[in-house]
C-alpha cells in the first residue's frame, strides 16, 4: 500500500501499531500478543472499513443502536466486541453480532447474556469490567468482588470468562494510572492461579488513546483506541 494512497485513518492505524510494537519491545513482550481495537463510536462505517483495510481486525462498539445501524456496512473480516454499558433488555439484539462482551459489570447482566445465548446455542466470551479505582461514577465490579464473581460466572454453561477490562480514571497522573494497570494485572494472575473450572482467563483489556503504551508495558493484550485512529469526534451526533 503506497504511502501516498493511504488515508489519514490508515496512517494512524499503522503509526499506532508501530507504537504498540515499540512499547511491547521495551517491556520485553511479543508485539503479536497485543491486539489493537478500533473504538468506533460515532465513526462512519466507511472510515471504520479504512482502518480494517490497514490491518485493524478488531472493532469496539459502545452503543447497541449504533451497532445495529452500522453492522451490515462493516467489513466482516473484523471481529466485533461490545465495550459499552449494556442494559439487560438490549442483550438480545447483539448476542448474534459480537464475539465478546467486554463490559459485563454485574451478575444480573451475566445471567441475561447466558439466557439469550442459550436460546441461540452460542457460547459467549466475556470480560468482567472492573472499577479498579472504586470510582462512584463508574459501574463494574470492585477489585474485592472479582474472584467471587468469577466463580459464579463459571457455573454458566453458555459464558466463557476470558479476562478483565477496566477504564482508567480520567485525569489521573501517569504513575497513578500505572498503579491501577499493575493492580489489574495482579488481579488477572490471582484469578488464573485459582484454576476455576470453565474459565479461560488470559485477556487484559485496558488502555485508550492517551495511555495505551503504558497499558502495554503493564500487561494489556487488548488496547482500545478511538481518537488516536479517527481523530476528535462529535459525540452529540449519536
Amino acid at each position: 500500500m503506497s504511502e501516498k494512497l493511504l488515508t489519514d485513518t490508515q496512517k494512524n492505524v499503522i503509526e499506532t501499531f508501530d507504537k504498540i510494537s515499540a512499547a511491547a519491545n521495551e517491556a520485553k513482550r511479543d508485539p503479536s500478543e497485543i491486539r489493537l481495537m478500533a473504538v468506533t463510536k460515532t465513526v462512519a462505517p466507511e472510515k471504520v472499513n479504512e482502518a480494517i483495510k490497514a490491518g485493524c481486525d478488531l472493532l469496539g462498539e459502545n452503543k447497541v443502536q449504533e451497532l445495529l445501524e452500522k453492522y451490515e456496512s462493516y467489513d466482516k473480516s473484523a471481529e466485533i466486541h461490545f465495550i459499552g454499558s449494556l442494559q439487560t433488555n438490549k442483550v438480545k439484539y447483539i448476542v448474534n453480532k459480537v464475539t465478546m462482551i467486554e463490559s459485563v459489570d454485574s451478575i444480573k447482566l451475566a445471567e441475561e447474556i447466558e439466557k439469550r445465548c442459550a436460546k441461540i446455542g452460542k457460547t459467549m466470551d466475556i470480560l468482567l469490567e472492573v472499577n479498579i479505582a472504586n470510582e462512584e461514577s463508574k459501574g463494574g465490579f470492585s477489585p474485592e468482588e472479582v474472584v467471587e464473581a468469577s466463580v459464579k460466572i463459571s457455573e454458566f454453561p453458555h459464558l466463557r470468562l476470558r479476562g478483565l477490562m477496566t477504564i482508567g480514571r480520567f485525569g489521573a497522573e501517569i504513575e497513578e494510572t500505572r498503579q491501577y494497570f499493575a493492580k489489574m494485572r495482579a488481579l488477572l494472575v490471582d484469578i488464573k492461579s485459582k484454576n476455576i473450572d470453565n474459565i479461560y482467563i488470559n485477556i487484559l483489556s485496558m488502555g485508550m488513546s492517551g495511555d495505551f503504551e503504558l497499558a502495554v508495558s503493564e500487561g494489556a493484550n487488548i488496547v482500545r483506541v478511538g481518537r488516536g485512529l479517527f481523530g476528535e469526534r462529535n459525540y452529540n451526533k449519536v
